[in-house]
């Protein structure tokens, strides 16, 4: 167990890097390295992938807090709007974790690696979210958070790279999406979480240190390695290359997609 915590550790510590450097939720990072991590160290094939998601997720509420303070403070969250979003948030969280508990981790899988795929591209051909031409409704809002939540838990993430660009298009700043899309993380993380949690408790074959699907010993690590890095992160995203960094980091995303699909 020490060898499991000493790597989550140190993945805490680069998902935090890229989080600093890119404003982006560890998700799509953490996930799939967890994949690799909780294989290598035998545990069962079945769980292996909703346990990393669940762990992921666990990984997030703490992070989310620290973003939404630094965002809070600098008066960019728009808490209206995120009232508004959170009710449709936390009903798809819940969902899309019940959905995780019951389809199959190969096709769980294939859905992650879509994911992958599809910020990947993003990243590569430098796509930014189009501002629409009107305000959304409230049934709009609640559909749409909804589906942020639902596909959030399903995945592991945040939510931002979902929430953002639904935020522009509703003509939103670019400063206030990214403000209001972090709010909005924390209770995707936390209402995901817990629904794993529940869900996972009476599972067999659970591994020892584990609370549901959350694997606690990685929980720590890599939550313990993000909080010291990400600062640091947010440092030299003033200093490097933002363009050439993000081009090396949207080539990681598609190894891990293809690395993915041999596990």
């Amino acid at each position: 167990m020490i060898g499991i915590i000493f790597a989550s550790l140190l993945l805490g510590m680069v998902s935090g890097l890229l989080a600093g450097l890119f404003g982006i939720g560890g998700g799509m990072v953490i996930v799939p390295v967890l994949v690799f991590l909780f294989t290598a160290h035998g545990l069962p094939a079945e769980l292996v992938m909703i346990m990393a998601i669940a762990t992921s997720l666990a990984t997030i509420i703490l992070t989310a807090i620290s973003s939404v303070l630094a965002h809070h403070q600098l008066g960019s969250v728009l808490w209206d709007k995120v009232v508004k979003l959170v009710p449709g948030i936390i009903l798809g969280a819940v969902v899309g974790a019940a959905i995780a508990g019951y389809i199959n981790a190969g096709f769980l899988k294939v859905i992650f690696i879509i994911f992958l795929l599809y910020v990947g591209i993003q990243m590569t051909l430098e796509i930014q979210p189009k501002t629409g031409s009107a305000d959304y409704s409230k049934q709009i809002d609640f559909r749409v958070a909804g589906a942020i939540g639902l596909l959030s838990s399903l995945l592991g993430i945040g939510g931002g790279t979902l929430t953002v660009p639904y935020l522009v298009h509703c003509r939103y700043p670019m400063r206030n999406a990214v403000a209001i899309a972090s709010a909005c993380g924390l209770p995707i993380a936390v209402a995901g979480t817990i629904s794993y949690m529940v869900l996972g408790m009476n599972a067999p074959n659970l591994p020892t240190g584990s609370f549901g699907y959350v694997y606690l010993p990685s929980f720590f690590g890599v939550a313990l390695g993000s909080i010291f890095t990400a600062p640091f992160g947010a440092k030299l995203a003033h200093k490097l290359p933002a363009q050439q960094i993000k081009r090396y980091f949207s080539l990681l995303i598609f190894i891990l997609a293809v690395k993915l699909m041999w596990y």
